[in-house]
Order: structure tokens, then C-alpha cells, then sequence
């Protein structure tokens, strides 16, 4: 990123101020600001601008808006939750994928023939299993892929090695890389519940297994398994609440390694079950009628008895228990307005419910 915004400010020869937001107050901003307004045309680059708060953010604004500067921000976090909406827009966002493998290998093998920029005046035999290996484990970095081949060339310089073969490789390169932003961890775990939710079990590992390489909270991989199981899955199957509640206490019990069993073991089962959700579509449209119509008061045959003086109250009077009536059908009214909020699907148990319920609905 800051590389393009070089070539940028090359191309279009403007002046170029940089700034790290890790390091800059709004001293700083203002200083490189009285700068910009000497010079015709310029370039304002701010890295890590997520890392601005709204104050260094506004102070921005005035000359961003007039075209003082043209600024150019680079971020690892998401532009929508990091920057101020007065600025992102104004701007154009840009988004920077990982490179493909066969691109980080041509930026290999052009490093191992430049001598000047890169390795070119060793002479490295770079063996193809190596090379096809930094660019697969390097995860779309080119920086991490070029450190890689650097530091291994050194080490054969070093030891006078005939070849840079895989072995070397993964003694540089030590263990994968694995890019994990606040970004992708909300993405990861929303990518892990839909696939629970559509009932893919080998994209639920995938994912799971990415949450866990990347140091995922174990209880917060858990707790998201319980609400997709009580949301997704529901009375379509109602054990599946019982294994992901299970789970849950497992991972507390056990803590990390061995908690990934039981993650595996409660997200599968989620992934495999009749799924249905009417019970949360239920409370919502329950609750949006609270908040949006009139309040209904307590019938009197269902208020309280609890207390002195509740009969002479009218309170519990006429009520019927459910347990001495056949079946504990009983003919009862229980809420003033008919309101319909339940409506069961066809899935696993809520087949019963729904059956019983048109009985009693129909009467």
C-alpha cells in the first residue's frame, strides 16, 4: 500500500508527505498540513489511518475538503468502521486482495535474477518444490515471501549449500502464515455459522480449525455454537441445544487443545440437524408487537394467587388446571387478542408441534 502510494505520487509528480498514525498526533497533522499549503500539488499519505481517533480525523477534513492535499490512507481494518463517514465519503476505497500463487512466484524468480534489488549475485539453484512451497505457505504476501527467499539465501551463502530445497525452506519459514485482522475475525466466524446454518460439516471444520490456528477465543467459538443451535436448529431438534451447551462446559473444563473435540464434535452435530427457526422468528415478532402496539393487561383467571386478599381480587378466579382435564386439553383462553407468533415448521420434532397446534388452534 505504501509502495502504490509512492508510484502515485511519482506518476502525477505531487509532493508527498507521509505520516504514521501510530506515531502522529494532531500536532503533527497540523504541521504537515502548513507544509502541503506551500507546494501546488500534494500528496498526504497517512498509514494505519484506522489508528487516527474522530479528533485527528476532522482536523484532516478542512483541507481534504478544499484540495489542499489529496489524501491517501492505508488500513488493515475495515474503512467503514475506522473512518469518520465525513471522510470515507469523500473518498474512493480500494481493496488489496493476497496475491495468487503463480504471482508470488514470478516475483520469486524475478528476485533470484536481480542483482541489484535482490538475490541475483549469489547464484541460488532454487529447487521447484521450495519455490512452489514459500509461494503457498507466504498466504498472498509477497513481503513474507521475499523475506523468506532472502534469509534462506543468506543461510546458503553461509554454509556453502549447493541448493535452496524444501527442507530450507520450511526451516526459514518455521510455521505458516496466517493473516487474522479484526476483520477476519468477524468474517471467519460469520463464514463458520452459515456453514453450520447450511449444513456443510467440512466448511464448519474448515473454518473452525482456521478460528483455532489463529488463537480464537475457545469460549467465543462456543458460545456462537449455542445461539446457532437454539436459532437454526431450535425444536427441530432440541438436543442440539443440550450438545452445544455441553460443549461449551467441555471447553471450560478442558481447555485448549483438547477443547477443539467438543467444538468439532457440538458444530457438527449443529451442521447435520433439521434445521428451523421458528422459535427466534417467534420471539421477534412477539417482541416487535409489545414494543409496537398497545400493551394487554392480565387476564384475572391467570394473575397471581400468591398473596393475602388475591381472591377478593378476582384474582386466579375461573382459571383451570391444565392437569385434571384429559390430555390437559383445555378449552382456555391465555391471551386477550388472538396474536399468531408460533408458527412450527415441518422439520424433525416440530412435525408434533405443529399438529398439536392446529388441534388447539382450530378450536
Amino acid at each position: 500500500k505504501t509502495a502504490l502510494a509512492h508510484i502515485i505520487a511519482r506518476k502525477t509528480r505531487a509532493f508527498f508527505i507521509s505520516l504514521n498514525a501510530v506515531t502522529s498526533g494532531v500536532g503533527e497533522i497540523k504541521e504537515a498540513l502548513k507544509d502541503a499549503r506551500k507546494a501546488d500539488r500534494v500528496i498526504l499519505f497517512v498509514d494505519e489511518i484506522h489508528r487516527f481517533n474522530k479528533l485527528q480525523q476532522d482536523a484532516l477534513l478542512p483541507d481534504v475538503e478544499n484540495g489542499t492535499v489529496t489524501l491517501i490512507g492505508a488500513s488493515t481494518r475495515n474503512p467503514f468502521f475506522s473512518i469518520i463517514p465525513a471522510l470515507s465519503s469523500r473518498s474512493m476505497i480500494f481493496q488489496f486482495f493476497p496475491l495468487s500463487e503463480p504471482e508470488i512466484k514470478i516475483l520469486l524468480e524475478r528476485a533470484l535474477r536481480d542483482r541489484e534489488n535482490g538475490v541475483g549475485d549469489l547464484n541460488i539453484k532454487m529447487e521447484t518444490d521450495a519455490l512452489d512451497f514459500i509461494a503457498t505457505a507466504s498466504e498472498g504476501d509477497a513481503r513474507r515471501a521475499l523475506n523468506t527467499l532472502e534469509m534462506g539465501a543468506f543461510m546458503i551463502k553461509r554454509t556453502k549449500c549447493s541448493s535452496y530445497d524444501i527442507e530450507l525452506a520450511k526451516e526459514v519459514l518455521q510455521k505458516k502464515s496466517l493473516y487474522y485482522s479484526e476483520d477476519e475475525h468477524y468474517d471467519t466466524i460469520s463464514a463458520f455459522i452459515k456453514s453450520m446454518r447450511g449444513g456443510d460439516p467440512d466448511a464448519v471444520l474448515y473454518w473452525l480449525a482456521k478460528m483455532i490456528e489463529a488463537g480464537e477465543d475457545p469460549l467465543y467459538i462456543a458460545r456462537r455454537i449455542v445461539i446457532c443451535a437454539s436459532e437454526d436448529v431450535g425444536n427441530a431438534d432440541p438436543r442440539a441445544l443440550q450438545v452445544a451447551v455441553s460443549a461449551m462446559h467441555a471447553v471450560e473444563f478442558t481447555g485448549m487443545p483438547e477443547a477443539r473435540i467438543p467444538l468439532a464434535q457440538a458444530a457438527i452435530y449443529i451442521a447435520m440437524a433439521p434445521k428451523s427457526n421458528a422459535s427466534y422468528s417467534g420471539i421477534e415478532r412477539a417482541l416487535s408487537n409489545v414494543r409496537e402496539e398497545r400493551l394487554e393487561s392480565v387476564p384475572a383467571h391467570l394473575k397471581g394467587t400468591g398473596y393475602k386478599g388475591a381472591s377478593r381480587l378476582g384474582a386466579g378466579a375461573g382459571y383451570k388446571y391444565p392437569h385434571d382435564y384429559k390430555g390437559q386439553d383445555v378449552d382456555q383462553q391465555y391471551i386477550t387478542k388472538r396474536n399468531i407468533f408460533f408458527f412450527p415448521s415441518e422439520e424433525g420434532y416440530e412435525r408434533t408441534f405443529k399438529k398439536r397446534l392446529c388441534k388447539r388452534r382450530s378450536r
